[in-house]
């Protein structure tokens, strides 16, 4: 299975004087350009652990888990199951504790 890892510091923002970190699809190879949601770890409204397994993703290549980039709760899910996205969209929205 691919590990794929996030760099925190650049998916951080702050709204309203809280911190929220986007989980981003990253670069995954040559060729690569999207993936598909196979399936979510949690639910929004869930509490979460950095490095825990968040999403499964699959390409035409491979099927892998996205880690979360911090903990917190995972505050939006803006692609579901079956939906395909593209490397440097947003996937979720996580407010830090």
């Amino acid at each position: 299975m691919l590990q794929v890892f996030l760099r925190k510091a650049d998916l951080l923002f702050i709204r309203g004087g809280i911190k929220m970190t986007n989980v981003v699809l990253p670069a995954l190879g040559e060729g690569i350009e999207k993936a598909t949601v196979s399936y979510w770890y949690f639910k929004e409204g869930d509490k979460i652990k950095e490095k825990e397994d968040l999403v499964e993703l699959t390409t035409d290549k491979a099927t892998f888990n996205l880690p979360a980039p911090c903990s917190g709760i995972l505050v939006q899910i803006i692609f579901h199951e079956g939906e395909s996205v593209n490397i440097g969209e947003v996937l979720a929205t996580i407010e830090e504790e």
